[in-house]
């Protein structure tokens, strides 16, 4: 009995010992990888941005400024504006009706389908002389189309309407899932109270929903200004570099070579998206 007893412990410890062993082993192709694809590049970026001289002249390039305040708009005035028509558009969508299900389908066709041949697509609509907006509906009023894409407002503001157009049926489905989690009771005892729609969205709809939709609005903040194709394939930063965003003015160091000023582009985004990921995950926790 000593004998068995003792044999016990030591077989389960040599088990549990040779599953740890292939348990790490199989872990090390996923460590390489992340090192070779994540950790490497990212730390091969900040070296090539080491140099604080590549700080001041970045700085001293007129064209960041007007960066800087080119992303500030897309965040503030086209986020909150897309979030705002995400959250009128779920409130259409959870209605219970045949067709409003097929419309669905179409509306989320614009988020599913590849960035790059749609938005070239809208790029070449909005061509001045072969465009099909100018010859073909202007052409109907007899006036002439304006030059949409060499105007920088006019620009940025279009780059900004097809990152809505592209974005806002993933972030309407969101919201049409934090408004389907809401009890149906709670609407049917406001009803009973003699409840106006405009009461049931301010003390039943909106307190419910508040915290998805203020961290949705974090999230699509944090996920813009990583993403340069809507302003990249739409106005390849132009006229003469004033519609670009920090997310494509990396890519326009890179075209002229300065490989430490493209780091230092990227670098300086982080005072934006630190404390938005911190205010994120502070909500979160809570």
């Amino acid at each position: 009995m000593s004998a068995q007893a003792l044999t016990q412990p030591i077989t389960r410890k040599s088990t549990t010992t040779q599953w740890e062993f292939w348990g790490r082993l199989l872990v090390v192709p996923y460590l390489l990888i992340f090192f070779i694809f994540v950790l490497y590049p990212v730390g091969y970026g900040l070296w090539l941005a080491r140099h604080p001289d590549s700080y001041v002249r970045l700085i001293e390039d007129p064209i960041f400024y007007r960066t800087v305040v080119n992303t500030l708009v897309f965040l503030i005035v086209g986020i909150n504006l897309k979030m705002l028509i995400a959250l009128m558009l779920s409130g259409f969508f959870v209605q219970k009706r045949w067709w409003i299900n097929v419309l669905s389908l179409l509306f989320i066709l614009p988020w599913a389908l590849p960035s790059i041949p749609t938005i070239l697509s809208v790029r070449f609509m909005l061509n001045p002389e072969w465009g099909v907006i100018n010859t073909q509906i202007f052409q109907l009023t007899g006036l002439d189309g304006p030059n949409w894409l060499n105007d920088p407002v006019l620009g940025l503001s279009l780059a900004m309407l097809m990152h809505i157009w592209k974005s806002l049926p993933f972030w309407t489905l969101i919201l049409v899932a934090a408004r389907l989690s809401i009890p149906g009771e709670q609407y049917e005892a406001a009803s009973v109270d003699g409840a106006t729609e405009w009461q049931k969205f301010k003390f039943i709809t909106w307190p419910s929903m508040k915290t998805i939709y203020l961290t949705s609005t974090i999230l699509s903040m944090i996920w813009t200004l990583g993403d340069f194709n809507s302003v990249y394939l739409l106005t390849g930063g132009g006229p003469a570099d004033m519609t670009h965003v920090l997310a494509t003015l990396g890519i326009r160091y890179l075209r002229l070579d300065q490989i430490d000023l493209a780091m230092a582009s990227i670098v300086v985004a982080m005072p934006f998206v630190l404390p938005l990921v911190f205010f994120m995950m502070k909500r979160l926790s809570k």
